[in-house]
């Protein structure tokens, strides 16, 4: 074999097996150059970049744990809750690995939020970034689902009526919604059937369309490159060798950088699992802890913290809402024709269309609207590439005021996420409102404020001090 490679006799024994495994297996080698060794990303990551690192640890976190968990878990309704109760007292060290992966799924989407926020600020999404983007997105909703099926599994109280709650949205929609939620609860209520579906998506289906979505992402962000605070594309720089001026290796220096992220994480994350797993009742609410009974329907039903935001914009839709609804759908149609240099033909049938869509809202049920919400509210990240019309990437370069817009979205979230775990009130009805017409407006109107300002001059390289 000509291309093998040699190594001398009196090499070291990992020279000579690491070789011996190249000659064999060079795919893998050549993989790990191209991902790693000689992936350039830029020399001005900052501590918003640990974000993606930790996601992948925890993902590996929920995947070992959750091996460990289906050893013991009993996918049966008469079964479940006693099965998680065996695996907290009985199984040795399974109050901790129990503990591990529900602290691991409030962590998961912790980490999620933040690294969207990053890309958010730094316009990780933009050209050429908006594949790497979607699969991200793609990610999240992949997320949402896994974390609802697998909030079902331990059958308590607020698992059994938090999923009655969901799956009956479903209904609402018009024609096939009733036959849509019998499908997915498999029965007229939830019950065994509803644990059983919900139990092979958690464990097999989901996390494999996951796991695909994160190679996806990964492979294509490798392909066009990182992004960076200042948004400048390093590949435009480079030596005579094709390196870029302002990158360095992946590995070993970004490897090395992410363990302190990840040395932080863990002692957080530890910390949580030793004292204060339930976290006050927001990782793990006080009512899962009671078996779940289809006859005694709790006071307050309200989902997991990393769902209230939406939750509050669907019970933000009230039938007094759609009236504002149908006013903001009019009056986007009518300045969208004042402004469009399109035909009169084109105009027109915008118009039609506002008004149909007007008609259809004032006729069917505000509970189908507030499904549409609330899926649209996470749908519409999807296009966030295509909305921005800003000339730079970055915040850095932006209007400072722009400054405060995403400093103004960022509190509304958390406002519309408090809200959502309280019961209902009238003023925290008109608040959500409020919010929910801010965070829609945030995005819609983003081709018309990332316009607006006096942008600063984005530098041909990178900024970077050494510290």
């Amino acid at each position: 074999m000509a291309d093998f490679k040699e190594v001398s006799a009196d090499a070291p024994v990992v020279q000579k097996v690491t070789v011996w495994f190249e000659n064999r297996f060079p795919t893998a080698f050549a993989e790990y150059k191209k991902h790693m060794s000689e992936y350039y990303a830029p020399k001005n990551f900052n501590v918003w970049y640990f974000f993606g690192s930790l996601a992948m640890l925890v993902l590996v976190i929920q995947i070992v744990t959750g091996i460990f968990l289906v050893m013991h878990y009993k996918p049966d309704a008469a079964l479940a809750f006693a099965s998680v109760e065996y695996i907290m007292r009985d199984v040795p060290g399974g109050w901790i690995i129990r503990y591990m992966h529900s602290t691991g799924a409030s962590a998961f989407f912790v980490v999620v939020y933040l690294h969207m926020y990053r890309g958010l600020i730094y316009g990780s999404y933009r050209k050429p970034r908006e594949l790497v983007w979607i699969f991200g997105c793609a990610i999240f909703l992949c997320l949402m689902a896994e974390a609802f099926m697998g909030y079902l599994l331990p059958w308590g109280q607020m698992s059994y009526w938090g999923a009655q709650v969901i799956v009956n949205l479903f209904s609402a929609i018009p024609f096939i919604g009733p036959d849509l939620a019998l499908l997915i609860r498999g029965d007229y209520v939830v019950s065994d059937a509803t644990l059983n579906r919900f139990f092979s998506f958690h464990v097999i289906a989901v996390p494999l369309v996951l796991l695909g979505l994160v190679v996806a992402h990964l492979l294509a962000l490798h392909d066009v490159g990182s992004n960076n605070p200042d948004g400048v594309e390093i590949k435009a720089k480079k030596d005579a060798r094709g390196v870029p001026l302002d990158g360095i290796p992946f590995h070993p220096y970004y490897t090395v950088h992410d363990l302190m992220g990840v040395g932080v994480f863990l002692m957080v994350f530890s910390a949580i699992i030793f004292f204060a797993p339930e976290l006050g009742g927001y990782f793990l609410e006080y009512n899962n802890f009671i078996p779940a009974d289809p006859l005694k329907t709790p006071a307050h039903i309200a989902p997991v913290w990393y769902f209230t935001p939406f939750y509050s914009m669907l019970r933000a839709i009230t039938s007094e809402m759609m009236y504002v609804l149908v006013a903001c759908v009019l009056l986007g149609a009518v300045l969208g024709v004042a402004k469009a240099r399109v035909s009169a033909a084109l105009k027109g049938a915008v118009v039609v269309a506002a008004l149909v869509v007007a008609v259809l809202m004032l006729n069917i049920d505000a509970k189908f609207w507030g499904v549409v919400v609330m899926g649209g509210a996470v749908i519409i990240l999807f296009f966030l590439p295509w909305l921005d019309t800003s000339p730079v990437k970055s915040i850095r370069y932006r209007p400072g005021w722009h400054k405060y817009v995403y400093a103004v979205f960022v509190i509304n979230f958390l406002i519309l996420g408090y809200l959502g775990v309280q019961p209902p009130s009238p003023i925290g009805e008109r608040v959500s409102q409020a919010g929910t017409l801010f965070y829609f407006g945030f995005f819609l109107l983003m081709p018309w404020w990332s316009r607006l300002g006096e942008f600063k001059p984005v530098p041909e390289r990178v900024n970077f001090a050494a510290h």
